[in-house]
C-alpha cells in the first residue's frame, strides 16, 4: 500500500519534518479541524478503519458439517445401502444427511452472527479538538488533519506527527516486535530512521503506557502503517469454546461406543438369529444413527450465542465466548467503586482551606450553586461567600482548574464532562464561582506537566507566575501530605500540622466525600518537571469533598449478589473512611474493616489467603493490588470477576477468572485483556450478565439431559430387538426421521429458556464438576429406560391388536415423538416441579416447538408420499388416545421423580 500524502498525493517521511511543517502540510492548526471541515474530509477519505479479516465464507461453513464421524457414518450407510438395492433407504438417508447439514449451517451462521454484531460496540474512541473544543468521537471518524488528544491506556486511533509529548511512551510491540515501550518526542528524525526508531511518531494501534501527547492525524485507515501489514485488532475470539470441544471429544466416546454396540448387535443377529447380513447392516445402521446426538454442538453454540445477544442487549458485551460458560461459577466480584458502584457524578460538597471549613452547594454538573462558611458547630451559615473576596478560595478553586485536563461543555441545555468526571467536579466548582477555566488556563499557559499515574497518585502542571514558575499539584491527601513542608493560611505560611490535616480528611471521608487534596509551589529554575521537583517541599492549599452517591440499581444488585451466593469486594483508591460509608450504604455485609493498600504490601501471600475471604472493602488500592487480591481468590478455590479500566489493571484482568473492563472510563488496554465490556460501566450489569451466564449453562444443560434420552430410547429399541430376535420397532430411516425433527424442533426450544425463579438463590457452579454429573445421567438414563418402555407397550399393543407392522411402528415412532415432547416439558426445570399452570404453559418456545413437531408427524402418519418413504400406516383416535395417555403417563412419572431428588438439598445447588 503506498504511503500516500491524503491532500496532495505526495510522499512526505512525517517523522523527519518538525510539527510546524506537518501541520502546514495537512492544512491544519493546534485548534484542530472545524466540524464542517473534517465532515468534508471524512467523506474525501472514509472512514478510519482497517479491513477486518474475513469469517469462514458459507462454503467452509457447510462444508465443515461433514467434519464429524456421524456425517461419515451416515454417507457410508448411504452407500452401502444403495449397493445392496436400498435406493430408497439410500436417498432418505442422504436427504436426512442434507437436512441436518443445513440446521447446523444455519445455526453456525446465527452464532456467528451473533458475534459479529457486538464488534461494532467494541469501536475503541478519540478525543480530538474540533472548532478548539475537547471532543470524544468514534475512532472510525478521525481524519487526517485532526488534532487528537491521547494519554495513558489509551489505543492510538491513526498514525500520528507528535505535536506536545509529556513523558511520553507506547507499546509498538505488535508493529515494531519491540518488547519495551518507546519513548516518544516531538524533535524531529532523520527521514530514513526504521520504524522502530521513528519517536516523532505515534502509530495506530499501539497503546500508550504512560503520559499524555497532542498528535496530527497524517495517516488514517489502510494508509496507516499498522493498516500495510493488514495487522488485524483482535475483538472477538473464535466460537469453538471449551465446552462445544468437551462435547466434541464426548460426541466421539460415544460415537466409537456406539458402533461397537452396532456392530456387536449386527453380529448377535446374524450368528445367533440366522438374519440376513444386509438386514442386520440396516438395523446397525439405524441403531447407530439412532443412538447419537448430530445436532447438539450446533444447538450448544447457537445456545452461548443467545446469551451473547442477551448479554449486549443489557451493556455486556462479551469478547471472548468461552466467558458465558465462566459467569455461572463467579464466587467473587470485585468491583471498582467509582462510576461502577456510584454514579460517577461528582460533585463537590466540601472544603477544607486553612482553618476555614466550607460547603457548596448544588448536585451533578451544573454549574449552580453558592459556597458557603461553616461554623465552629458545623451548622452551615446562610450567607454566601464572594469569592472576589476570599483569596484563599479563589486560588484554591484557581489551582483545582490549572492542575486539570478536563473541560466543561453544554450541548443542548445539558452540561457534560469532557475528561475524567473527578478533576471535571474541581471545574464545576470553579465555575461555580465564576471562573472560566478556557479563560483562565489561556492566561496561565501550560510549560510542563507530570500526567497522573496510579503509582504516584497526583497530577502536577508547571506555569509561569511573575518572575518565578508555579508548580500545582493535586492528589491523594495522604500522598501530598508527604510531600509537603508548609500549609497555607489567613495568616500567611505555617508549618504543616499532619494530625490535624488527617482528622479533617478523615471527617471527610466518614461522610461518603472522595477527598482530593491541591498543594503548590514556587520555583525559579524548573522549566522540565520531574518527579523530584514535586515530591518534598510543597505548600498545602486544602481538601475538597467529592460526592458520588451509590447507584440505586447498584443497591439492588448487591443484595442479590448476596442471595447467589457471590461475594461482591468493593476495591477504590479512596480513602478507608470513605470507602467503608459508601459499602454500608451499599449493603455490604463485611465492613468492620477495610484493609488498605500498604497494609496488602506488609502481608504475606499466605495472610492475605487468611483474610481474603472474610473482607469485601479495600480501599488505596492500586492497580498492582488487584493481581495480589485476584490470586488470593483463586488460591483459596474461588472463581472470581475483575473490574478495571486503567492500562495498570491489564495483569488483573487477564489472571481474573473473567476480567471486566469499563466501556466508558476504560482504556483500550483493559479492554484487550478482557473477557467483558460494560457499555455502561455498571456494577448491576456485572450481576445480570453473571445471571445470564447461569441461565445459559443451564439451559445447555436442559437441552442436553433432553436430547440424550431420545437418542437413547431409539438406540436402545433396535438393540432389544435384534438381541431378542424380535421385529425392529423402528426402523434405520424412521430413526432418522426422528432425529431430524427433533433437532429442529424441540431441540431448539430450551435455548430461548427463561432462567428459572431460584436461579440466582442457588449457590455458583463448581467449575470442575463435569456437564452430565451422576444426577443428570441418571436422568438420561432413567427417561431413555420410560420413553423405551413406551416404544415397545405401544408397538406390542398395536400388533397385538392385529395391526401390521407398518401401522405398529408408525404408532411406535409416535409413541418416542410424542412422550418426547412431554418430557420437554418437564425439562423446563431440572429440579423444580413443572405440575402447575405456569410451568406446563409458561413456555412459549416450547409449546411452539411441539406444534411444529406434531405438524411433521401428522404428515409423516397421513401423507401418502411419506407412508411410501418411511413405511407408515395411519393411525386412529384410539390410538392417538393410547398415545396421548401414555406421554401424560411418562410425564407424571418424572414429575415423580423430580419429587424425590428435590427432596435432597444437596441436587438444589446449581
Amino acid at each position: 500500500m503506498e504511503n500516500r500524502h491524503p491532500l496532495t498525493g505526495s510522499h512526505p517521511t512525517w517523522h523527519s519534518i518538525t510539527g510546524e511543517e506537518a501541520l502546514e502540510q495537512q492544512e491544519s492548526t493546534l485548534e484542530g479541524l472545524s466540524t464542517q471541515e473534517s465532515q468534508e474530509r471524512l467523506q474525501k477519505h472514509g472512514p478510519n478503519r482497517i479491513q477486518q479479516g474475513q469469517g469462514r465464507p458459507w462454503y467452509r461453513r457447510l462444508l465443515d458439517q461433514f467434519n464429524n464421524i456421524l456425517m461419515m457414518i451416515l454417507l457410508v450407510a448411504a452407500l452401502a445401502s444403495f449397493l445392496l438395492g436400498h435406493a430408497i433407504d439410500a436417498a432418505a438417508i442422504v436427504s436426512v444427511v442434507v437436512i441436518i447439514t443445513l440446521i447446523g449451517f444455519i445455526q453456525e451462521g446465527k452464532a456467528e452472527q451473533a458475534l459479529e454484531s457486538i464488534r461494532n460496540m467494541l469501536s475503541p474512541q478519540a478525543n480530538v479538538l474540533r472548532d478548539g473544543k475537547r471532543t470524544t468521537i468514534a475512532a472510525e471518524e478521525v481524519v487526517p488533519g485532526d488534532i487528537v488528544l491521547i494519554e495513558s491506556g489509551d489505543r492510538v486511533p491513526a498514525d500520528l506527527r507528535l505535536i506536545e509529548a509529556h513523558r511520553f511512551r507506547t507499546e509498538e510491540a505488535a508493529l515494531t516486535g519491540e518488547s519495551v515501550p518507546v519513548e516518544k518526542h516531538i524533535d524531529a528524525v532523520e527521514s530514513s530512521a526504521d520504524l522502530a526508531e521513528r519517536h516523532s511518531m505515534a502509530f495506530a494501534s499501539t497503546i500508550v503506557v504512560q503520559g499524555n501527547a497532542h498528535g496530527l492525524v497524517v495517516e488514517t485507515g489502510q494508509h496507516t502503517e499498522i493498516g500495510k501489514i493488514s495487522e488485524l485488532l483482535r475483538r472477538v475470539e473464535p466460537i469453538k469454546t471449551p465446552l462445544v470441544k468437551q462435547l466434541d471429544r464426548a460426541g466421539r466416546v460415544l460415537a466409537i461406543f456406539i458402533l461397537g454396540a452396532a456392530a456387536f448387535t449386527a453380529l448377535f443377529g446374524v450368528i445367533i438369529h440366522g438374519r440376513p447380513p444386509s438386514e442386520m447392516f440396516m438395523a446397525a445402521v439405524g441403531l447407530a444413527v439412532a443412538a447419537i446426538p448430530e445436532g447438539l454442538p450446533a444447538i450448544v453454540t447457537i445456545g452461548l450465542a443467545l446469551g451473547v445477544q442477551s448479554m449486549a442487549r443489557h451493556n455486556a458485551i462479551v469478547r471472548r465466548l468461552p466467558a458465558v460458560e465462566t459467569l455461572g461459577s463467579i464466587s467473587t466480584i470485585f468491583s471498582d467503586k467509582t462510576g461502577t458502584l456510584t454514579r460517577n457524578e461528582m460533585t463537590a460538597q466540601a472544603l477544607w482551606l486553612g482553618n476555614k471549613q466550607y460547603r457548596v452547594e448544588g448536585i451533578d454538573f451544573v454549574p449552580d450553586g453558592d459556597f458557603h462558611p461553616m461554623q465552629r458547630d458545623g451548622k452551615r451559615d446562610t450567607h454566601s461567600i464572594d469569592i472576589e473576596k476570599d483569596q484563599i478560595l479563589r486560588d484554591f478553586l484557581e489551582v483545582g482548574v490549572l492542575c486539570n485536563d478536563s473541560e466543561l461543555t453544554k450541548e443542548e441545555g445539558h452540561y457534560y464532562i469532557q475528561g475524567d468526571p473527578t478533576e471535571g467536579a474541581l471545574v464545576v466548582a470553579a465555575a461555580k464561582g465564576g471562573i472560566d477555566a478556557r479563560e483562565l488556563r489561556k492566561h496561565y499557559k501550560r510549560l510542563d506537566a507530570i500526567p497522573f499515574e496510579s503509582e504516584h497518585k497526583y497530577m502536577a502542571t508547571l506555569h509561569p507566575s511573575g518572575d518565578q514558575h508555579r508548580i500545582l499539584v493535586k492528589g491523594a491527601p495522604d500522598r501530598l501530605l508527604e510531600m509537603c513542608a508548609t500549609e497555607s493560611t489567613l495568616d500567611g505560611d505555617v508549618e504543616i500540622d499532619y494530625n490535624q490535616w488527617e482528622e479533617r480528611i478523615h471527617d471527610l471521608s466518614s461522610q461518603g466525600l472522595r477527598v482530593l487534596a491541591i498543594a503548590d509551589k514556587l520555583t525559579s529554575n524548573v522549566d522540565k518537571l520531574e518527579h523530584h521537583h514535586v515530591e518534598s517541599g510543597l505548600r498545602f492549599l486544602g481538601i475538597i469533598g467529592l460526592l458520588d452517591p451509590p447507584r440505586d440499581e447498584a443497591i439492588k444488585a448487591v443484595k442479590l449478589c448476596q442471595q447467589a451466593g457471590i461475594r461482591p469486594v468493593m476495591i477504590t483508591g479512596d480513602h478507608a473512611s470513605t470507602a467503608l460509608a459508601i459499602a454500608k450504604q451499599l449493603g455490604f455485609s463485611q465492613t468492620e474493616k477495610a484493609f488498605t493498600g500498604r497494609e496488602l504490601e506488609s502481608m504475606s501471600d499466605k495472610e492475605l489467603e487468611g483474610i481474603i475471604l472474610d473482607t469485601d472493602v479495600f480501599a488505596r488500592v492500586s492497580p498492582e493490588h488487584k493481581l495480589r487480591l485476584v490470586q488470593a481468590v483463586q488460591a483459596c478455590g474461588g472463581v472470581c470477576a475483575m473490574t478495571g479500566d486503567g492500562v495498570n489493571d491489564g495483569p488483573a484482568l487477564k489472571r481474573a477468572d473473567v476480567g471486566v473492563a469499563m466501556g466508558i472510563q476504560g482504556t483500550e488496554a483493559a479492554k484487550d485483556a478482557s473477557e467483558m465490556v460494560l457499555a455502561d460501566d455498571n456494577f448491576a450489569t456485572i450481576v445480570r450478565a453473571v445471571e445470564e451466564g447461569r441461565k445459559v449453562y443451564d439451559n445447555i444443560r436442559k437441552t442436553i439431559t433432553f436430547i440424550l434420552p431420545t437418542n437413547g430410547a431409539q438406540g436402545l429399541a433396535i438393540m432389544l430387538a435384534v438381541l431378542s430376535g424380535s421385529i425392529l420397532p423402528i426402523t434405520p430411516l424412521q430413526a432418522l426421521w426422528v432425529n431430524m425433527v427433533v433437532a429442529i424442533t424441540l431441540g431448539l426450544a430450551l435455548a430461548f429458556e427463561e432462567g428459572e425463579n431460584d436461579l440466582m438463590q442457588r449457590s455458583p457452579r463448581n467449575p470442575k464438576a463435569p456437564l452430565l454429573d451422576l444426577f443428570l445421567l441418571w436422568r438420561v438414563v432413567f427417561v431413555s429406560l420410560l420413553l423405551l418402555a413406551g416404544v415397545f407397550s405401544i408397538f406390542t399393543w398395536l400388533l397385538n391388536q392385529g395391526g401390521s407392522e407398518e401401522l405398529a411402528r408408525a404408532g411406535a415412532v409416535n409413541m418416542l415423538v410424542t412422550g418426547s415432547a412431554a418430557y420437554l416439558i418437564n425439562s423446563r426445570f431440572l429440579i423444580n416441579s413443572t405440575l402447575s399452570i405456569s410451568g406446563i404453559f409458561g413456555s412459549r418456545p416450547v409449546w411452539i416447538s411441539i406444534a411444529l413437531i406434531m405438524l411433521l408427524q401428522f404428515a409423516f402418519t397421513y401423507f401418502p408420499f411419506m407412508q411410501f418413504i418411511f413405511g407408515s400406516e395411519a393411525l386412529s383416535l384410539t390410538h392417538w388416545l393410547a398415545i396421548l395417555l401414555g406421554s401424560i403417563f411418562i410425564y407424571l412419572i418424572i414429575e415423580a421423580e423430580k419429587f424425590l431428588w428435590s427432596r435432597h438439598e444437596s441436587h438444589k445447588k446449581y
